[in-house]
């Protein structure tokens, strides 16, 4: 296991879900991190939840706001001295139902928090830290960016940028920071509720695994690729499907 001792983390959508499985899993590790999310009430229960402020530390506010991000970046590196690990796990998605039918206006929303909202993230850690110091970044993609999805269509083209985006800046900001992504399926989320809720044995019957994802095993993955470990890993999309797209038909 690696350790991360000595180093920060920014963990945005970190409250609950796969952000908060990701943060338990760095701190687990002797890392710091500084969370964001909306809501003030649950992100003061997963600072407790993982430690209290001497390990985490939280930023409400909403990802689609450029000053709130800002703030995150200052909060890191003023509250416990660097920015070394960055977790672009902001998604949203409005919307349900064919591209057909798909509100352009909420398009635009969902790619503007989904892609350039992270674009800029990285760009101010770049600034504030990484260009001098290093680091390493995970995006949070999906399996929707990797192949079609019914119903979501709007969700996995966002996602779909977001893995080309961490192939890009891969290469432009090696070789100080690493970039990499991970690819989940169905994780057990109240984000995912809708794909599961009220048949879950059904949905998860399509898992070679025989399960849906925890937050726990993204965390792990996540975990593996921001660490010394995979130190001759950048661009690359990790996914996480419990084997679901090696199944045959």
């Amino acid at each position: 296991m690696d350790s991360f001792e000595g180093r920060t983390a920014l963990v945005t959508g970190g409250s609950r879900g796969i952000g908060l499985g990701i943060a338990q899993s760095l701190v687990k590790r002797g890392a710091k991190v500084v969370l964001t999310a909306r809501k003030p009430e649950a992100l003061a229960e997963a600072v407790e939840t993982l430690g209290g402020p001497d390990v985490a530390v939280a930023v409400a506010g909403n990802a689609g706001d450029a000053a709130h991000r800002a703030a995150a970046v200052r909060t890191a590196v003023d509250t416990f001295g660097s920015l070394d690990m960055l977790v672009g796990n902001v998604g949203i998605n409005p919307v349900y139902g064919p591209m057909m039918d798909l509100d352009l206006d909420a398009f635009r929303k969902i790619l503007d928090t989904n892609v350039v909202a992270s674009l800029d993230l990285v760009q101010q850690a770049w600034r504030a830290w990484m260009s001098e110091h290093g680091g390493s970044v995970l995006f949070v993609a999906s399996v929707a960016g990797l192949r079609s999805s019914q119903m979501i269509g709007g969700y996995g083209v966002s996602k779909a940028a977001v893995i080309n985006m961490t192939a890009q800046l891969a290469v432009e900001m090696g070789p100080k920071v690493r970039v990499n992504a991970v690819a989940p399926a169905v994780v057990k989320t109240r984000f995912a509720e809708a794909l599961y809720e009220g048949r879950e044995a059904e949905v998860a019957a399509g898992y070679p695994v025989g399960r849906l994802g925890v937050p726990e095993d993204v965390g792990e993955a996540a975990a593996y690729l921001l660490g010394d470990g995979a130190g001759w890993v950048t661009g690359q999309t990790l996914v996480l499907d419990g084997g679901s797209g090696v199944k045959g038909r």
